[in-house]
């Protein structure tokens, strides 16, 4: 197997329905190897069928992830807020649990004019109760909080990496677009080597071989993310970005949230496959 799996956010275009399991199906027939279950709008999957989602996964050799809600803030004022936050959290990690999926990503919270410093306790402090429950469930699911593309967003790298140093099943998803947004840096090889660097120094060896990684061309200001574009339309160096992975043997799934999807997983994917071992 490659090093690298390149997928889908969601159900390829292609497929013959938006439903998850004609998603695998399509990957498969798109040559891809990995899938994205958007939950993004709420999670719409009962057990049953994420059972039926697993079997077709195996089947196909297709690996899953999932993304959370959107409707998740950490970093809420509202007590309300923060539960509703933690239990879509939870109804991922159980339904992709139950799907076969390793791994789930979330957009974390908001500053909200909070200092980063006072936002990241909160975060922390309500990602472990979600992090106990799950253990007493038996939920071996990886949660995963995104880097994040806005400047109002809770996820810099470092926010990110220090969550996943201090609590247990935590890891980054590191959407390498996001943060080129963000900082209006991080487009060329030796930048893109600098943050494998740090996953590496930070978490060791095992993190690179356990990747879970977004890619995207992006539209952005001075707030950073504006919008997501293909890749061919924006300025995002990807063939910089593979070669950095290739050179540090990454391994696990690259997502791809560009617009159309499939296109640029494919030119991810033939990309990454024309680089010198």
């Amino acid at each position: 197997m490659a090093g690298l799996l390149f997928g889908t956010g969601g159900t390829p275009h292609s497929a013959k329905s938006l439903s998850t399991i004609d998603g695998i199906e399509g990957i498969v027939e798109l040559g891809l190897g990995c899938m994205e279950i958007e939950f993004v709008q709420g999670v719409r999957m009962g057990e049953a069928g994420a059972h039926l989602v697993k079997e077709a996964a195996i089947k196909a050799g297709v690996k899953l992830s999932a993304h959370g809600p959107y409707f998740v803030n950490l970093n809420a004022r509202e007590p309300e807020k923060i539960r509703a936050s933690q239990d879509r959290i939870l109804q991922t990690a159980r339904i992709a649990s139950i799907c076969g999926a390793e791994s789930i990503t979330f957009h974390a919270a908001f500053y909200l004019g909070d200092p980063p410093e006072k936002a990241y306790i909160m975060v922390k402090k309500y990602l472990e109760e979600v992090l106990h429950q799950l253990k007493r469930e038996n939920n071996r699911v990886w949660i995963r909080p995104e880097i994040m593309g806005r400047l109002s967003q809770f996820g810099t790298i470092e926010e990110v990496l220090n969550l996943s140093t201090e609590l247990e099943r935590v890891a980054p998803c590191l959407d390498f677009a996001h943060w080129h947004a963000r900082t209006g840096q991080f487009n060329s090889y030796q930048e893109f080597a600098s943050i494998l660097e740090q996953v590496e120094e930070r978490l060791g060896r095992a993190a690179l071989d356990n990747m879970h990684i977004h890619v995207s061309g992006i539209n952005y200001g001075k707030k950073g993310e504006i919008k997501h574009l293909n890749l061919k339309e924006s300025d995002f160096q990807y063939a910089e970005l593979l070669e950095a992975l290739r050179d540090y043997d990454a391994k696990g799934i690259v997502i791809c949230e560009s617009p159309n999807l499939e296109e640029d997983a494919l030119l991810l994917q033939a990309t990454y496959n024309t680089l010198e071992t």
